[in-house]
């Protein structure tokens, strides 16, 4: 899967909560101002990389997201893992519980969590 830039990422997060739309509708919930030459080139890319699919209805054209968000989180993990931690998701997993000020709540989930059986625990991870 080919990398996202950030403004392209920033595209397909506003088109996987929100769903199919059209460019002047996603300016309105997009998360910082961006000019409507620039969300079309995005836009272009996107449906050039086979990200997204494009479909016209009257003289607009709506735009919705292909690529699922939860194999683009995989993706993400897996590239941070490769960079930051010789491959390892372990590496990755323990660095960030590490890192993190964890609640006794949040310890405790992560503990049912570990305890859970691998099916479950995936469905758990993806939003």
């Amino acid at each position: 899967m080919p990398q996202f830039t950030s403004g392209e990422l920033e595209v397909m997060r506003v088109l996987w909560k929100h769903g199919e739309l059209k460019p002047v509708e996603i300016q309105r919930v997009f998360p910082r101002e961006i000019k409507n030459p620039a969300l079309r080139s995005v836009l272009a890319i996107l449906l050039e990389k086979g990200h997204v699919t494009r479909k016209q209805n009257g003289k607009a054209f709506f735009y919705k997201a292909r690529t699922r968000q939860e194999s683009t989180f995989q993706a993400k993990l897996r590239e941070l893992a490769d960079q930051f931690c010789d491959g390892s998701v372990k590496s990755l997993l323990f660095n960030l519980v590490e890192s993190e000020k964890l609640s006794d709540d949040d310890i405790r989930q992560l503990r049912k969590l570990a305890r859970s059986e691998p099916s479950t625990s995936k469905k758990r991870g993806k939003k």
